[in-house]
């Protein structure tokens, strides 16, 4: 057993070690977390052992409400829901996870360099991202998936990461800059540590916290942008399923009224992963936070 100092506490415990520990006394962000783990397997598993397909159709069953028959109804065209629902999530979680995954990467790069440089090289990274931030997302959003080539889960992936990365290497750039000063840094050079390594080796692993909490938040984000497109038609083209181009038809006011079924578990699906993302990102935010530690 690890030994304990007078506080009570593990005197050998890891870092990582202790934000996992202040996380797991955080009840929101572990029911968050196991609430996300539990539709994630849902989105996999349900597609497999399903006994329709996301494409099945069947005109004669078209419209129906939820029954024993199909759990959340079909659509117009026989659809059975309650599999395009989890296949749907699939799809929508996994375009977030590409775009957070992709864009953490570029903003860690980006950032680091233009933290470590400074000057000319933080001025051209800085000035970029700015440029990115200037610009209504939606509205550039909605120019990029009509005007780049390729499938709409391309576009998608390639619009969302190129205007979102500016966000990350903002937070990275500044740690790096409060971290590049420390003593430890002064000995790396006068070792002649190469800058890569310094780079790579002793100041990423302590800004990596910070990029862990803004992913997660992202993957929020990602899923919100996501969906938008989908509803307004611009996103994942049809009959591929999202949870936002299933929504798509709820704007028509008559399916709002009498085909709830329709639009009413994609929408309760949504606001419910977003919000577990944001609950999980401010748990760990909290469990990294030097301060709680005290």
């Amino acid at each position: 057993m690890a030994k304990k100092d007078s506080s009570g506490k593990a005197a050998n415990q890891s870092y990582w070690g202790g934000v996992f520990q202040r996380l797991g006394k955080n009840r929101l962000a572990v029911v968050a977390l196991v609430v996300l783990i539990i539709m994630t397997l849902a989105c996999f598993i349900v597609p497999l052992v399903s006994p329709y397909s996301m494409v099945q159709t069947n005109t004669d069953s078209g419209d129906q409400p939820p029954n024993a028959t199909h759990w959340f109804g079909t659509d117009k065209i026989g659809r059975d829901l309650f599999t395009r629902l989890f296949y749907g999530g699939r799809i929508s979680l996994g375009v977030a996870l590409a775009v957070t995954g992709i864009q953490a990467f570029l903003g860690v790069v980006l950032g680091s360099l233009a933290g470590f440089y400074g000057g000319i090289v933080d001025a051209i990274i800085s000035r970029l991202g700015d440029i990115f931030y200037s610009f209504p997302l939606m509205m550039m959003a909605i120019t990029l998936v009509n005007i780049l080539p390729g499938s709409s889960v391309f576009k998608l992936v390639v619009t969302l990461t190129v205007l979102m990365w500016p966000g990350i290497a903002r937070i990275v750039r500044g740690q790096i800059l409060t971290l590049r000063e420390q003593e430890y840094m002064e000995a790396c050079e006068a070792l002649g540590i190469s800058d890569f390594k310094r780079i790579f080796r002793h100041l990423l692993p302590n800004v990596l916290a910070y990029v862990i909490v803004y992913a997660t938040m992202g993957m929020a984000s990602a899923i919100l942008v996501e969906t938008s497109l989908s509803f307004l038609g611009m996103g994942i083209a049809p009959p591929t399923p999202t949870w936002g181009n299933m929504i798509n038809e709820a704007r028509n006011l008559l399916v709002i009224i009498n085909k709830w079924w329709i639009w009413v578990p994609p929408s309760i699906c949504i606001f419910v992963t977003v919000m577990c993302f944001n609950l999980l990102g401010d748990g760990l935010r909290d469990a990294i936070d030097p301060k709680m530690q005290r």
